[in-house]
């Protein structure tokens, strides 16, 4: 059964100054506003944006009552799920901060994305991420049990597979998201971009430390697979369907199945944008491939 807003006082997620930043506040005010224009807009769905969204006195409340909705099962209540998702906003101001950061990256950087409201109810990708801080916390807290069952239902509802233990930065963007793996020990640094199908893995029963660690500003391609405990440097570019086992410098792009460098070992070509927002998959083509349709 969906859970209800005000079954529970928990306070509102807020800075350590006990004030909404300004841009949470501008996000929440946003999604609100988008919420209400959809109501209106389309009747079939204003029940839902209502008990969503506009009921909600914060971004942390609606949030954690979608999240609870979506990952409960008949053993896993949506009211222990939305209890732990707002305790967990209230106790660590960071975490809040670090969703508006994932709201703003999918809503600028993916042109199919039309509202911040849209992103908060309809991409897993994002609803993942989200889902995984509160799995992430429990782990850290010694809770695993619960963090691992956190991590099964995560990946059951949105087809995305993070190890409670990752670590995950904020502003990032799994565009798609279906079928992103990502293992124990593996690092995902801030304003990165990560397309659909993609792994990052370990190379087999190694032990200890053995995950990719990806530098902040990094963008992968869809059915990218990296594994091993290899470093992408910031800004770095790995194109789609690349297979990467060794390092791959910051500001240089790697492709192929195994992957090479733009421009070659020696000299790699380097670029200057910043992959993981300007989300340019194609740019280095001129200097790989003469190759025409």
């Amino acid at each position: 059964m969906p859970v209800q807003e005000n079954h529970v006082s928990s306070p509102v997620a807020m800075s350590p100054s006990g004030e909404l930043t300004d841009e949470e506040a501008w996000v929440w005010g946003q999604i609100k506003a988008e919420a209400r224009r959809d109501a209106e807009a389309e009747p079939a769905l204003a029940s839902y944006l209502f008990s969503t969204i506009i009921m909600h006195s914060s971004l942390a409340r609606s949030l954690s009552f979608h999240l609870g909705n979506k990952l409960s099962s008949s053993t896993l209540l949506s009211t222990l799920l939305y209890d732990l998702f707002l305790n967990t906003f209230a106790a660590d101001p960071s975490l809040l901060a670090a969703t508006v950061a994932d709201l703003r990256a999918a809503r600028f950087r993916d042109p199919a994305c039309t509202s911040f409201s849209h992103c908060l109810l309809n991409y897993k990708g994002f609803l993942a991420i989200q889902a995984h801080r509160l799995a992430h916390r429990l782990w850290a807290q010694n809770r695993k049990p619960l963090a691992l069952a956190l991590q099964s239902r995560i990946a059951d509802v949105f087809s995305v597979d993070i190890h409670p233990a990752a670590r995950i930065g904020k502003g990032v963007l799994l565009d798609h998201a279906t079928g992103v793996v990502i293992g124990e020990t593996a690092v995902v640094g801030n304003n990165v971009s990560i397309l659909h199908h993609v792994t990052l893995g370990g190379t087999g029963k190694v032990v200890g430390d053995r995950h990719p660690k990806i530098g902040d500003g990094v963008l992968i391609g869809a059915g990218a697979t990296i594994l091993g405990n290899v470093k992408i440097g910031e800004g770095a570019k790995v194109g789609a369907g690349s297979l990467v086992l060794i390092d791959v410098p910051p500001w240089t792009t790697a492709v192929g199945n195994p992957a090479r460098l733009i421009g070659g070992k020696e000299q790699p070509k380097v670029h200057v944008d910043i992959p993981g927002e300007s989300m340019d998959h194609t740019s280095f083509i001129s200097h790989w491939s003469d190759y025409v349709i």
